[in-house]
């Protein structure tokens, strides 16, 4: 395994001008040795090119990449001693479930009593030890895919694994066996695994460290418990949370917090100025007309969703969605209801970037 450190931008054409030029922008990051991370965005982000940056896949056009403080800028995927599994299967359909298992460590010349346990061990682990002797051919597109997992595993010498969106072709209940089986194999393991994917739910059951990308850039890496709590940049509050996080424009001014035409208490420690609330649909919360850090919104919709109830409301064209328990007193359809906006899960942004409450 090793400590991979990033100091670089890519452009995929000559003499970049402005941002749009970059498929990555300047970046610094960092991917601890051991560590399971998690590259996450829409389509076009940037993070297939990083992923391919960091195997040797592609070059940079400025900047450096570092294994264990070693320069491997230029190196290859060989030389860096990489894994990677791409999104659809790549296995030897003539040879057996052991033979593919067993290929990368055959072509290192490991030897033989070597190979057979480590095939063993990995096929255990991916529930494929009844199936060894069987030839690829003959088997489903989600078992060919296990197979690419566990040579991309296989390898125990690695620098690291890489993970290119490899469970799109896979079906979704045996989705959450292989992502719970991917967890448990890092933590057996302990190699060094890097997964790229536009599933949050895909990033955050998995990766002990998500770095979410947008246009290039990596606008936040963290836990999946500090991406949804405290977003740092509105892309990332949006992204993440299903629904995502609701904004309303605010201002503070005159030691009051002005939003859609009402003053509410300005919380402690904010700068003057337009601002934009955010909270989670999960911290919107029924309240009455007397509550401080309420606003009344009119219902617009009522989903019954079984475990929760989703209200869709508005105030001054703004849209909120809050996620009501299933026992509370729901409001009905074009009523006015007051929502508390303010708390301590309420977060604030000025030009997209999160505002940290000066001491």
């Amino acid at each position: 395994m090793a400590r991979i450190a990033l100091d670089l931008a890519h452009a995929y054409r000559a003499d970049p001008q402005q941002d749009s030029d970059y498929a990555l922008l300047p970046l610094q990051m960092v991917f601890e040795d051991g560590g399971a991370y998690a590259l996450l965005g829409p389509s076009g982000c940037g993070k297939t090119t990083m992923l391919n940056i960091i195997s040797g896949l592609l070059q940079p056009s400025q900047g450096t990449v570092l294994f264990d403080g070693r320069d491997v800028t230029r190196a290859t995927p060989q030389q860096r001693n990489i894994a990677q599994v791409f999104q659809f299967p790549v296995v030897y359909d003539t040879m057996t479930v052991a033979e593919n298992l067993a290929f990368p460590l055959r072509n290192r010349n490991v030897p033989q009593a070597q190979i057979d346990q480590r095939v063993g061990q990995i096929a255990e682990m991916l529930e494929m030890s009844g199936q060894l002797n069987q030839r690829a051919a003959n088997l489903s597109a989600d078992a060919k895919q296990k197979i690419s997992l566990g040579r991309g595993l296989v390898r125990p010498d690695v620098s690291a694994v890489l993970f290119d969106e490899p469970l799109t072709v896979i079906d979704p209940h045996l989705k959450w066996q292989l992502r719970r089986k991917l967890k448990q194999i890092h933590r057996e393991l302990k190699l060094t695994l890097i997964y790229v994917t536009h599933d949050q739910v895909e990033a955050l059951t998995f990766a002990e460290q998500v770095v979410v990308m947008t246009r290039g850039r990596a606008v936040q890496t963290g836990s999946a418990a500090a991406l949804f709590e405290r977003p740092r940049h509105t892309f990332v509050g949006n992204f993440i949370g299903s629904p995502g996080m609701n904004f309303l424009p605010a201002e503070a001014v005159d030691g009051v917090l002005r939003i859609a035409g009402r003053a509410l208490p300005l919380p402690p420690g904010l700068p003057s100025g337009a601002l934009k609330l955010g909270v989670r649909p999960e911290y919107l919360r029924l309240a009455t007309a007397e509550a401080a850090g309420a606003l009344p919104f009119t219902a617009d919709k009522l989903q019954d969703l079984g475990t929760h109830v989703m209200l869709t409301a508005n105030a001054a064209d703004q849209v909120v969605k809050a996620r009501l328990g299933p026992d509370a007193a729901l409001p009905r359809v074009g009523e006015r209801v007051w929502l508390q906006v303010l708390g301590t899960h309420t977060c604030f942004y000025r030009d997209e970037e999160l505002v940290e409450p000066a001491p």
